[in-house]
């Protein structure tokens, strides 16, 4: 048999495996589907076992060698492979639970190429691990961030791990995160496809080292191709160190939601009193520090 993937480079391996995963995903759409209980309020349907399954076979024919993780099914292939795939089959599963279209699919080579696709658009944000491109009805065009649209998507879903130092909550409730800019939720990182795309400010979200994430990998390496200033809510840079994820769209808005998460930690974060009213810098009126 003839392998269709032969000769492909690794963003294009992506793409097609991505797009596989965005087939099942599109297919499935709106039918009852079995749940597969995770805990803590958290599931998966069968369109992300099926999805994530037309993944693997994807990248099984094209990459034999390599090894692959999957939210689903853990890590399949080589234990000593020299490269892995990090695979969520649909973000947003409970979006497309309860008949809401904001999902992705996200498939990235760790260090390497990325795409991230909409099964509903149908569009497909992919990169080399150079440049970034979303790709149309066979037509591809360059990513270019912009802060134009002001909106910020915040991940309000828990567990918390920095609180209370820091909770993403906290930021929808500052006036100066709300003067400049406008909260979105889409409980999906294809929110991150949209930093690197000009469709959105930035993007925060609160959690651990989030660079090996299956959730995340994909459009962190998208944003960072594109231009993105991309680091830890802590504003370190993205790696063992780092906590949860800020991804702006340039340097200015960085900055400035870096002095909103900052200035959360204060006692009296993001609060204002008639005496003492925040300035336009920041989103706190105290001194007293929370532990970090």
């Amino acid at each position: 048999m003839i392998n269709s993937y032969a000769g492909l480079d690794d963003a294009e391996v992506a793409i097609a495996a991505a797009c596989a995963g965005a087939d099942v995903v599109r297919t499935l759409y709106g039918r009852p589907l079995a749940r597969v209980d995770k805990g803590a309020g958290d599931f998966a349907t069968a369109a992300d076992v099926e999805a994530e399954k037309a993944i693997f076979a994807v990248l099984r024919a094209a990459r034999p060698d390599d090894a692959a993780l999957g939210e689903e099914s853990g890590r399949q292939g080589a234990s000593d492979a020299a490269r892995q795939w990090l695979v969520d089959p649909l973000c947003g599963t409970l979006n497309y639970a309860v008949g809401n279209m904001l999902v992705a699919v996200n498939v990235a080579l760790r260090d390497g190429a990325a795409a991230v696709a909409d099964p509903f658009s149908g569009e497909v944000f992919f990169t080399s691990g150079e440049t970034a491109w979303a790709r149309r009805d066979g037509a591809s065009a360059p990513l270019t961030p912009t802060p134009a649209t002001r909106l910020v998507d915040v991940n309000l879903d828990p567990p918390f791990p920095s609180a209370p130092g820091f909770r993403a909550v906290d930021l929808l409730a500052c006036p100066g995160f709300v003067e400049r800019f406008r909260p979105r939720v889409v409980s999906t990182t294809i929110a991150l496809a949209w930093v690197a795309a000009g469709r959105r400010a930035a993007y925060v979200t609160d959690g651990g080292d989030v660079s090996g994430s299956v959730h995340f990998a994909a459009g962190i390496a998208l944003c960072r191709a594109a231009g993105c200033v991309v680091t830890g809510i802590d504003g370190a840079p993205i790696g063992p160190t780092a906590r949860g994820l800020v991804a702006a769209a340039d340097a200015d808005t960085h900055r400035s939601l870096m002095a909103m998460i900052r200035d959360s930690a204060t006692e009296s974060a993001c609060t204002t009193t008639p005496a003492a009213p925040p300035s336009d810098s920041n989103c706190s009126t105290g001194t007293t520090t929370r532990p970090r």
